[in-house]
């Protein structure tokens, strides 16, 4: 059942649309928190460290395909709130034809250059063949990971935050399964887990897909549909491309920090990897609020209801400060405790790493969140010019920090690179809204004078 933001209370429907996305989100992590312990337990610290290893590169390249979907979704979000149907049903039918152009354009880049991008990320001899088999069957499933964020973004696009969450449990589930049968069972060793991801991305792909044509027809698209016009094309283009060039843009950041870390070798490695997985599960309440402003503010701006806009992003900062709280206390009070699920026998060395990484970053969380909250809505509202600054200002910050301190104060690089970025760019994407909204008041006061 597709769902109107622009009518009822905002805050029920901010909740109401953002706890299915928060959901799908912490069992995302979950599953790949179970991914990265099976290959902890079952492969050795040096396997840990390998999948680590590639988690900015995989940022870079799958953050850029889910950039672009996101984008392709605020069209579609834009399109349900005008109530136009014809143009709703062409976006879909063009996002699945871009969707394929352009994944087998990034499958063919990345494939053909997975080793020489560790190597530039200076990844220790002792884990670079295992990092490099487990990145390679990543990319050559792009196609997967790219054509279910378009699926879920054409659903939540119409207000369905459900039933992403639905496919995605299942593919959860699945995955764990194929996990343990291609590391244990297949002896596929770092490249087990990579099989495992791909293929229950794909069947999660396919089967929601199916099901949005089965149950929507407003979203059934015809032949007559999938054609490729440049205006439309042209204004997709115009709302991904910000949007994946601020993923790509932060992912550099990540991977000068994550060539920093590897600087410390396979044990801060593999701690990193821990404390970050710490992290993501603990912050996962910022995205999927963002997720949801950017169909709140999709859908509100394509219906024109500016008040509602203004009073669902004062709703929605209220619950980011709270998200805040949470995450702060997760990565302070039981940060030790879960990173020591990743590894059979973690050393103290790994201990002390992970949380001087978790107690540092968890002091900057409101900065995160201001990123988190205000990038999607600005994005929402069809301004895609500064949420790609502020991935400029995030990449600076992040690999200043970096290139300024990693030789004479160390580890602590690493531990400020994030707050620094957060900072950087969290600041100025707030600012940003404020003056949008400043001058649209004004707007609207003239014109009913």
């Amino acid at each position: 059942m597709t769902k109107d933001m622009t009518t009822g209370n905002p805050l029920k429907l901010i909740l109401f649309f953002s706890l299915p996305v928060l959901f799908g989100n912490l069992f995302q992590q979950f599953y790949s928190m179970v991914d990265t312990i099976i290959v902890g337990q079952f492969l050795g610290e040096d396997a840990l460290a390998a999948v680590g290893a590639t988690g900015s590169i995989m940022f870079l390249v799958l953050g850029f395909a889910s950039g672009l979907a996101q984008g392709f979704g605020v069209m579609v979000s834009q399109a349900f709130g005008a109530k136009d149907e014809s143009r709703l049903k062409h976006i879909v039918a063009l996002s699945f034809i871009l969707t394929i152009i352009i994944s087998m354009i990034l499958t063919a880049l990345t494939v053909t250059t997975s080793r020489e991008l560790l190597i530039f990320m200076n990844t220790p001899d002792n884990i670079l063949d295992m990092a490099d088999s487990y990145i390679r069957v990543i990319f050559w499933g792009i196609i997967t990971s790219m054509m279910y964020n378009v699926v879920s973004g054409i659903l939540r696009g119409v207000g369905d935050s459900k039933t992403p969450l639905y496919f995605l449990l299942f593919s959860s589930a699945l995955n764990i399964v194929l996990d343990l049968f291609c590391i244990v069972t297949l002896k596929l060793n770092v490249a087990g887990a990579a099989y495992a991801t791909v293929i229950s991305q794909g069947i999660s792909a396919a089967l929601c897909l199916i099901y949005m044509y089965r149950k929507f027809t407003i979203l059934r698209t015809r032949k007559s549909d999938y054609y490729i016009d440049r205006v439309t094309t042209a204004q997709m283009m115009g709302l991904g491309i910000p949007m994946a060039l601020n993923y790509s843009l932060i992912a550099v950041g990540s991977m000068i920090l994550q060539s920093a870390v590897n600087v410390f070798g396979s044990s801060a490695v593999a701690a990193f990897t821990a404390a970050s997985k710490v992290e993501q599960i603990s912050t996962q309440p910022m995205p999927a609020l963002g997720t949801t402003m950017s169909t709140y503010c999709g859908q509100n701006l394509g219906a024109g209801k500016y008040e509602r806009i203004f009073d669902g992003m004062k709703k929605a900062f209220g619950i980011a400060l709270g998200t805040v709280a949470i995450a702060a206390f997760i990565c302070t009070v039981f940060g030790r405790s879960i990173v020591s699920l990743f590894l059979s026998e973690p050393t103290e060395a790994i201990y002390s790493y992970a949380t001087q990484y978790l107690n540092t970053i968890s002091c900057f969380f409101f900065f995160l969140a201001l990123i988190y909250l205000y990038r999607t809505s600005l994005q929402g509202l069809g301004k895609g010019i500064m949420p790609m600054v502020s991935g400029i200002f995030e990449m600076i910050c992040r690999v200043g920090v970096v290139w300024l301190l990693l030789n004479p104060y160390g580890y602590w690089s690493v531990r400020l690179a994030s707050p620094v970025a957060w900072i950087g760019a969290g600041v100025p994407l707030m600012i940003s809204y404020l003056i949008w909204k400043n001058r649209k008041k004004k707007q609207l006061r003239s014109q009913a004078v």
